[in-house]
């Protein structure tokens, strides 16, 4: 049984229920609701303005719904703020690359670590032997990632100065460098020529089966998402329009009609 099929029917390790957020007036999600399984990658589709980002945000916390709630291995998320979701395995890319630009590609990585350290400022500050440690460790975590997604050869080079597809990589190692359980993805074919989403989309599998990461992925390119998906959710003006497997989805009249309709990139 491969990972994907073990998008195990069990109790969802994320279920966004009845989810709706409201902007002064503006509704951006209305009732929106879905489950997420382990070991699933999960395609989340819809033309501009559908809701897609607005749900992102409040999945990594940095907006507050206006209504409903978002449940990560059964406990409700929405009382934590932005810089503790990562505590409890959610980690995420951004659409427009968001590294800091004057540090080394290390560096940006070595930030994503943060959230599995046990350091604190009276500690850190005095440099204990388990502090030490700890650096140690982070580094080698840090190090192993590099090499994973073949960024070693830049780890030392600043961030600011590499190609936008490494960049976004580096975004990615940042993001598996917190260990999280589940990986938000926001548009990463955004950019990205016809080989390079290829590559993209064989990374995400790896990514899925070698480190039992489950992926929430929010993009436009069809061929993407219909191509590495086991399950897809679309989104139009807020509300949920279908769900299902890529098939049923991307023959829905619906979806067909607000999404589909216009010539894959």
């Amino acid at each position: 049984m491969t990972s994907g099929q073990s998008a195990r029917r069990r109790e969802p390790l994320l279920a966004v229920r009845d989810l709706s957020v409201v902007f002064g007036g503006i509704v951006a999600l209305n009732g929106v609701s879905f489950d997420m399984y382990p070991g699933q990658i999960l395609g989340l589709i819809g033309p501009n303005g559908a809701g897609k980002t607005t749900l992102f945000n409040c999945l990594s916390r940095l907006y507050q719904p206006s209504g409903g709630d978002i449940l990560m291995e059964g406990a409700s998320i929405l009382a934590r703020p932005p810089h503790r979701i990562a505590e409890i395995g959610i980690s995420r890319t951004f659409q427009n690359v968001a590294l800091f630009p004057n540090l080394s590609v290390i560096d940006n990585v070595r930030v994503g670590t943060h959230s599995r350290s046990n350091g604190d400022i009276i500690t850190d500050s005095l440099k204990l032997g388990r502090v030490r440690r700890g650096e140690a460790a982070l580094n080698r975590k840090a190090d192993e990632i590099l090499g994973y997604l073949g960024l070693r050869d830049v780890a030392h080079s600043v961030a600011a100065g590499l190609p936008f597809v490494t960049q976004k990589r580096v975004e990615l190692a940042r993001a598996l460098a917190a260990e999280p359980k589940i990986l938000l993805l926001d548009e990463p074919a955004s950019g990205l020529n016809h080989e390079e989403v290829h590559v993209l989309g064989d990374l995400i599998r790896r990514i899925r089966d070698e480190r039992d990461i489950t992926v929430l992925l929010v993009e436009h390119h069809m061929g993407l998402v219909m191509s590495i998906a086991d399950h897809v959710v679309a989104l139009n003006f807020g509300r949920k329009l279908a769900e299902g497997t890529p098939s049923q989805v991307q023959s829905d009249p619906r979806v067909i009609e607000a999404y589909l309709g216009s010539k894959d990139r």
